[in-house]
């Protein structure tokens, strides 16, 4: 038997026969944008003005938005049409967007045996993403330019059976935009909470229904010591193996959990053939522990911080740009440190203490004075059980929304060619 060619490993029933091939630039046709001066752009939409398209508005949660007026037809898109990044962030694909977009962009145009979800989730896939940036080129700006555009093949079946693969696509992209918004809103409300605890507008009640002492204010180094830290970088780590952990300081700001635990959590080792005979024994990482990220480009992240809540037995040290303070554990529950870090209180004085132009940074010396507002014992306790509670269900949320976009990136290499 001869197998067929140009047949996806996956396909909805009552579908048979090859797909076609061809180049990009036999079926579609691309024209780019329309650079117009910040002189000429509106801040607000005018009489006669059209939403101006630029790289800016693709930046997750940015708030910019241009209006130009009276541009040229052929820089006017509706939601109908496909956009996509040829310059800077090279690649990206848009749709369902009104307005006239910047010269940063293609417009595809697409013929009527091709549907346009498609086309859009084609030109996503993770093979075809490769190739475009391959061509943009490696220099600090990479660009696209037409002809290379054009050289891309695509691999098509019958329109009734793209319009069936685009909806299914199209119904895995709800789920995960619905996901991502449960959490989002949950999130918010995790803030919120937060807001009213540490401002003690929430509190919590004994189990006789009794509201808890009052909170006490004390400065950080009445509750914390610092440690010894080390100044590895990430040539002196690997992921496979040793006998030492190492928290670097990217890590906190990019991934770690406020509360970490290192079975939750993918962390380095310190290259066995570097000595730790000389790191003394209460520099070495323990529950409660506070490591805290002393450098950062941005207000938002410096200072940022970790509670230590689950160290499996293993040895662990806290490592570049980090500070290490280990708290008097009469006075301070295992995870409250975490998040009273992640109030509004401190993450203010934090950012009042930071020092630094490019990069900004923070010192234990300077980090000592900040004020605390310290509940007793049960109340902290029972702080960090509500909020872990919520972290929990947000994780709950996380690992949903990647399992599903594995699944979908899974169908994206068997449902296409």
């Amino acid at each position: 038997m001869v197998k067929q060619k140009n047949i996806p490993a996956l396909r909805f029933p009552t579908f048979s026969g090859g797909w076609d091939v061809k180049k990009l630039g036999a079926v579609v046709k691309i024209n780019q944008g329309l650079q117009i001066p910040i002189s000429e752009r509106y801040t607000e939409q005018v009489a006669g003005s059209y939403f101006y398209i630029t790289n800016e508005f693709l930046k997750v949660g940015s708030a910019k938005k241009f209006y130009i007026k009276n541009p040229t037809h052929s820089v006017l898109c509706t939601k109908d049409d496909i956009l996509m990044t040829r310059t800077g962030n090279t690649g990206m694909v848009v749709t369902n967007v009104d307005g006239a977009f910047h010269n940063n962009f293609f417009k595809v145009a697409y013929p009527d045996f091709l549907c346009k979800n498609y086309l859009y989730n084609f030109l996503k896939l993770e093979k075809i993403q490769a190739q475009i940036l391959k061509m943009a080129g490696t220099s600090t700006i990479p660009d696209l330019n037409h002809s290379d555009f054009y050289r891309i093949e695509i691999a098509y079946p019958t329109l009734p059976e793209q319009i069936i693969i685009a909806t299914f696509l199209t119904a895995v992209d709800d789920k995960i935009r619905q996901l991502t918004k449960k959490k989002e809103l949950m999130q918010q409300y995790k803030k919120g909470v937060m807001h009213q605890i540490f401002n003690q507008t929430v509190r919590f009640k004994d189990d006789y229904g009794n509201v808890y002492p009052a909170w006490k204010e004390v400065s950080f180094n009445e509750i914390y010591s610092f440690k010894k830290t080390n100044s590895y970088s990430r040539e002196n780590l690997n992921y496979e193996n040793g006998l030492v952990r190492n928290i670097h300081y990217g890590d906190i700001h990019t991934k770690f959990q406020v509360l970490f635990d290192l079975t939750k959590e993918r962390v380095p080792f310190l290259n066995p053939a570097i000595s730790t005979q000389n790191i003394p024994e209460d520099s070495f990482c323990r529950e409660g522990d506070l490591v805290i990220a002393d450098a950062s480009e941005d207000y938002a992240d410096v200072g940022k911080s970790i509670e230590i809540v689950n160290l499996n037995t293993e040895k662990t040290i806290s490592g570049l740009h980090t500070l290490l303070a280990r708290p008097d554990i009469s006075k301070m529950e295992i995870g409250f440190g975490g998040y009273l870090m992640k109030s509004y209180k401190v993450r203010n004085q934090i950012m009042t203490i930071a020092q630094g132009s490019k990069v900004l940074s923070i010192s234990f010396g300077r980090l000592s004075e900040i004020i605390l507002n310290i509940p007793c014992g049960q109340e902290q306790m029972k702080i960090v059980n509500f909020l872990t509670s919520i972290d929990d269900k947000i994780n709950s949320v996380s690992q949903v929304i990647t399992q599903t976009q594995a699944y979908k990136k899974g169908l994206l290499q068997q449902m296409f060619i």
